[in-house]
């Protein structure tokens, strides 16, 4: 440790820290523009001056780095001087927008001018003048505010892996722009608005919409995926005006993907808000009594054997719950939360979770991507990695499709039969993994909907078994899940029960006429022309692929309009909190499913919050635990005998990034960005 003085107080810090980590240390404040945590250090803003002994001159503290029995002094007239005269210069020719900035009330420039500046301008010329650059239909630019602190370009190239911004000319006539003059291709170029410290960069669709302090403020938890990042949902009455990310270094540390900032437009359209029943063909509005009555005459008709359900991936873990219950009660043992079809292994939580954690990701010394595009399918697990490549140089590998993951990789192949290969120790990557001391393996959900998964799975046991992938203190085996979900659904069991099918056997059961009526929670995945003549009844909140060929349906909420616990790919529950009330006669989910099970004369063993949290801690302690990681102890696959290859490549499940579930479907900036943003990640052999 290095021990020094600051403003006369003792401290000791980690050596190599800087003099301003050093006064983080101590609490006390120092300005800056350029620093930011997450990116490298630039110390070209200069408003982080301090004052060391020794020095004829200040000293910027973002990149000075402390050495013993250190002398720093913050608060000097040398260093009051320097922050006034470089607030004054940056003031120059900046511009007075502050009345029509939508950076305005939440801008570090306005507080740190008004806790350090002068108060007064001594410029009388004319201000200097930048034309606005295009950086797609996100990003709102007004240059001429721009005071050159780099940041956005800093995260463009490090943290986004997408070099696509940086600096032209130098000094007064320096600019910041794309190169290229085109929208930013990058899942995560909304950060750039964040970490623009004045309103240089602002949100294109919440542009002249609201202010900052006439929001209500709600934390709450991306579904959009199923990295389940924390984000802050502001809204102004009845309307979501913006999402924002919430700090949480063990899953997004202080980013979200652009699905999750930008398609809460999504939420305005195409709503469903009161239940509809069909008649002579065409869908018509009815009570909610009326819409229990038609299902309760089918169901009277009907063995449970007959019945099916099918949760989607945007619903929480009380209404999987509930309708479980409900399944249960009626004799059903077809369920399943696998809309997709992927028959993942569930004997054991630590067959279908994030074993390593998010966060752990960053101690692998060697990473094997199976069947997954994390760039689409989890762009902030996608930044961990590039964070890990970038950090300790990690070995990584891919089987499955080349695209660009913004980081350098081998590409294996795009057959699971390599994983022979890597067993047998011909490939040369099997040398990597064999000398890592913290591999990780990563399987995408196209491993499990490949007709081969069995026999992945074998030799994926091999591997886990011939290298060091389970060890005392490491766990190296991770599933990653793109449906906010399906943890969920696995840990309360709304899995097929004893003789029960599942996804495509409930299908293949529909279009034979076993299947009399299915229950669509949420689901809009599944291949509607394959339900035949099946009585369907659709519970969700918006008007899609479900709701078009539903017989009844029953309005429930969106993620933002109710309080529900959701269980990210890692496996921890996070509680989303309610942020404003569903539209017209819209409910929660769990308690529609408990309506329904009252109309029918049965009884749901709870009635109210408390009473259903209860009963999901007694399936599984991470319930109870909320917010963090209740660890798994690792299990054996028991798997049936495995089939030879049938050398089919992997098919990955996300194909347009911007649009893939109801919600972002729905919104008009996603459709913005699939139109002018090309799919330009398919990299020709």
């Amino acid at each position: 440790m290095v021990k020094l003085t600051i403003d006369g107080r003792p401290v000791e810090v980690e050596p190599g820290s800087t003099i301003l980590q050093a006064c983080e240390q101590l609490e006390i404040e120092i300005p800056v523009f350029c620093y930011h945590s997450k990116l490298s250090i630039a110390g070209n803003c200069r408003m982080c001056l301090v004052e060391v002994d020794g020095s004829s001159k200040p000293v910027a503290s973002c990149a000075m780095p402390v050495t013993e029995g250190m002398a720093v002094y913050t608060q000097t007239p040398m260093v009051e001087k320097s922050r006034k005269g470089n607030l004054e210069f940056l003031l120059i020719n900046h511009p007075l927008d502050c009345p029509i900035c939508d950076q305005g009330g939440e801008c570090d420039l306005q507080d740190i001018t008004v806790a350090y500046g002068r108060g007064e301008s001594r410029f009388d010329l004319n201000k200097r003048a930048v034309a606005d650059k295009y950086m797609g239909p996100l990003i709102k630019t007004t240059m001429t505010r721009c005071i050159h602190c780099t940041r956005c370009v800093r995260f463009a190239d490090e943290i986004a892996g997408v070099s696509e911004i940086g600096t032209l000319g130098r000094g007064e006539n320096m600019e910041i722009t794309t190169y290229l003059e085109s929208a930013v291709r990058s899942e995560l170029s909304g950060n750039l608005i964040d970490v623009c410290p004045v309103g240089a960069l602002t949100s294109k669709p919440y542009a002249f919409h609201g202010r900052s302090w006439e929001l209500t403020k709600t934390e709450s938890v991306d579904i959009l995926d199923a990295v389940g990042s924390n984000i802050r949902i502001d809204t102004r009455g009845r309307e979501v005006m913006r999402i924002l990310p919430r700090l949480n270094e063990e899953i997004n540390e202080e980013w979200i993907s652009d699905r999750t900032r930008f398609a809460y437009d999504g939420l305005k359209y195409q709503r469903l808000d009161t239940p509809y029943i069909r008649v002579k063909g065409k869908l018509k509005p009815a009570r909610w009594e009326e819409a229990f009555a038609v299902i309760q005459d089918q169901l009277k008709t009907l063995k449970g054997t007959e019945i099916a359900a099918i949760a989607g991936d945007l619903v929480d873990c009380e209404s999987m719950k509930a309708l479980k219950d409900l399944m249960i009660k009626i004799e059903s043992p077809h369920l399943d939360c696998r809309q997709d079809s992927s028959l993942i292994p569930h004997d054991s939580r630590s067959h279908y979770i994030m074993n390593t954690t998010i966060a752990g990701i960053e101690e692998a010394d060697c990473i094997l991507l199976i069947g997954t595009n994390p760039r689409h399918e989890a762009p902030l697990v996608n930044a961990r990695i590039r964070k890990t490549y970038l950090k300790g140089g990690a070995s990584i590998g891919v089987i499955g499709p080349k695209t660009d993951l913004t980081y350098q990789y081998e590409w294996i192949g795009d057959s699971p039969a390599i994983l022979e290969g890597l067993l047998s120790g011909a490939h040369p990557f099997a040398k990597k993994l064999k000398d890592a001391k913290h591999p990780v393996l990563i399987l995408g959900q196209s491993v499990f909907k490949h007709v081969d998964r069995v026999a992945i799975l074998h030799n994926v046991q091999a591997l886990l078994k011939d290298y060091k992938f389970i060890q005392k203190d490491w766990n190296g085996y991770n599933v990653l899940h793109n449906a906010a979900s399906r943890v969920g659904g696995l840990d309360v069991g709304f899995v097929p029960q004893e003789n029960g099918f599942d996804t495509s056997q409930i299908l293949t059961a529909c279009q034979k006429g076993k299947i009399k009526l299915l229950y669509l929670l949420g689901a809009d995945e599944i291949p509607m022309d394959q339900l035949g003549d099946t009585f369907v009844v659709y519970q969700g909140h918006h008007g899609d692929k479900g709701a078009h060929l539903a017989d009844v349906i029953l309005p429930g909420c969106a993620y933002t309009e109710k309080m529900a616990t959701y269980v990210n790919t890692e496996g921890r529950a996070q509680l989303a909190l309610q942020a404003l009330p569903p539209p017209g006669e819209g409910k929660e989910d769990w308690l529609i499913i408990h309506a329904l099970a009252t109309s029918l004369g049965l009884y749901l063993p709870y009635n109210n919050w408390d009473e259903i949290q209860t009963a999901l801690g007694k399936i599984h302690p991470a319930f109870d635990n909320k917010g963090k990681i209740v660890k798994t102890v690792w299990q054996d696959f028991e798997l049936p005998a495995p089939m030879a290859y049938s050398h089919e490549p992997f098919v990955l499940p996300i194909q347009s990034f911007y649009m893939n579930d109801p919600i972002s479907r729905h919104s008009t900036n996603m459709a913005a960005c699939v139109r002018e943003i090309a799919n330009g990640d398919k990299i020709d052999d």
